[in-house]
């Protein structure tokens, strides 16, 4: 107990009438009160009754525990702080059973056990467990089903919390991934309406000069080749700047507008082309036409760009949409690990790219379906990848794959960062146990390993410096093979 419980707490030592009422309030109690009467007059034998008040803790964080705690009334809670602030974990009242029990393997007191109100409680030292094992079968089966309640509780209350933590993380950056096609199509719109503006008032201009049937089908003519070519290649700053600058002194030698040689420069037109149109155009048109054609030239290399980036906004929100199985029942079902893989890698890019690394996915075209629980292996490979990616230094390498082996597929996700020390690969699936800075929640690999187990499957890990390679193995359906396509 800490100081403070400790000068609070009271013990008291019952007298003959006072033991029966304990185990009366026993019988009363939701937990053990079916057990035989004999059981419960061991356990207020063996056990003491103490009054807590509000503030005890029942333990100190991290101690080894100790005492089954059997409450008979009040209310109590665990606390846990994970770099995020503190925050309940679970909590008990009369009725409940708390602490240490038979066959728990905990090594450590999780969280700070904290008394909210006036407490009343039989405390049972495990050193009493064995005789206790050996006089109470009834106690000790209600008590098994406790700890599996509480296991129960502990795996999907970790699994949640590292959940959500996890998508925090995915969200900045996806945050940003967002960001930049948003920001590009709200640009892009923009300018877009200018360059209609103008290709009206180009439009308007050209229909003053009075073009004949020919001449309009001679323009016509030079519009649909050049909008019907091949995309321009990509520049370099250097060569877009030498392109404009050929342009515009075709421009000056023809006593032509100026300021079109940026939009005309963008598309794959040539001299001998531009030489051609003003052939055929009279020279009042020129000016005109070549300013009708270049705001449509605009206009539609606008409209390209929003719908690029609008795309990317969809397929970025379709992938996340997938990756966390929005929507979707969480049931087992057959399912194909390589479009997991893919929206994984989708949701992670910003991480990769703001360490300059190089991520490849190498999936078997002929990959064996496998039978997956909603969005639950989608956590495994999130975890394994953002492992990887912290693990290696800037530029690095993470390499993801997934191959048929015999009646299962494996899926290897390695990195060649610094390796695991070998002081620590025995603890690296333990709850809570991180190398990571504050803030990390040390489940990862802990609820990766569940995750898999849940799958029927195994993860395994070999590490030395500059390669590290987690494995996970899971039985593949019998018969079920699909294609996939190459990731884009």
């Amino acid at each position: 107990m800490g100081e403070q419980a400790a000068s609070v707490m009271t013990t008291v030592t019952p007298s003959t009438n006072e033991a029966a009422d304990l185990v009366d309030r026993l019988a009363a109690h939701r937990t053990l009160g079916n057990a035989p009467r004999r059981e419960l007059e061991w356990l207020a034998a063996h056990g003491t009754l103490r009054h807590y008040a509000p503030g005890d803790l029942l333990a100190r964080r991290d101690e080894v525990p100790s005492i089954m705690v059997i409450m008979l009334s009040g209310h109590g809670a665990v606390y846990i702080d994970r770099g995020a602030g503190r925050k309940k974990f679970m909590e008990w009242q009369g009725g409940d059973v708390t602490g240490f029990l038979p066959f728990s393997r905990l090594t450590t007191t999780i969280g700070e056990p904290v008394i909210d109100q006036a407490t009343d409680a039989v405390v049972v030292h495990r050193d009493q467990f064995p005789e206790m094992i050996r006089e109470c079968p009834a106690v000790l089966e209600a008590l098994v089903h406790t700890m599996v309640d509480r296991v129960r509780h502990f795996a999907s209350t970790d699994w949640q919390d590292d959940k959500m933590m996890s998508l925090g993380r995915l969200s900045a950056g996806l945050s940003h991934e967002l960001n930049n096609p948003a920001s590009a199509a709200s640009r892009c719109a923009s300018l877009l309406g200018e360059a209609l503006t103008q290709a009206d008032d180009a439009a308007s201009a050209l229909i003053a000069t009075h073009l004949t049937d020919a001449q309009c089908a001679h323009l016509e003519a030079f519009r649909h080749r050049v909008s019907t070519m091949d995309a321009a290649r990509v520049l370099s700053a250097i060569e877009r700047s030498d392109r404009e600058d050929e342009i515009t002194r075709w421009l000056e030698r023809r006593n032509a507008t100026l300021h079109v040689a940026g939009a005309l420069s963008e598309t794959n037109l040539t001299i001998e082309m531009l030489d051609e149109l003003a052939t055929g155009l009279p020279a009042d048109a020129l000016d005109p036409a070549l300013s009708w054609l270049a705001a449509g030239f605009a206009s539609r290399a606008l409209a390209t760009d929003v719908e690029r980036a609008t795309t990317r906004i969809y397929e970025l929100v379709s992938a996340v949409k997938r990756f966390t199985y929005m929507d979707r029942p969480t049931v087992s079902e057959p399912s194909s690990l390589a479009p997991a893989l893919a929206d994984t890698l989708t949701v992670l890019a910003a991480k990769a790219r703001s360490k300059s690394a190089t991520v490849n996915l190498d999936v078997a075209p002929d990959l064996p379906l496998v039978r997956v629980f909603g969005g639950e292996l989608n956590q495994v490979w999130s975890n394994l990848i953002e492992n990887a990616l912290d693990a290696i230094g800037d530029s690095g390498y993470v390499t993801v794959s997934a191959r048929a082996d015999g009646g299962n597929v494996v899926v290897r996700i390695a990195d060649d960062g610094h390796g695991i020390p070998a002081d620590i690969k025995s603890r690296i699936f333990d709850p809570f146990f991180t190398t990571k800075p504050v803030g990390s929640t040390g489940l990862g690999l802990d609820i990766a390993r569940r995750i898999v187990r849940r799958h029927d499957g195994q993860i395994e890990f070999e590490s030395r410096p500059g390669h590290t390679e987690f494995r996970v193995i899971l039985p593949a359906l019998s018969g079920s093979t699909i294609n996939v396509q190459e990731p884009a």
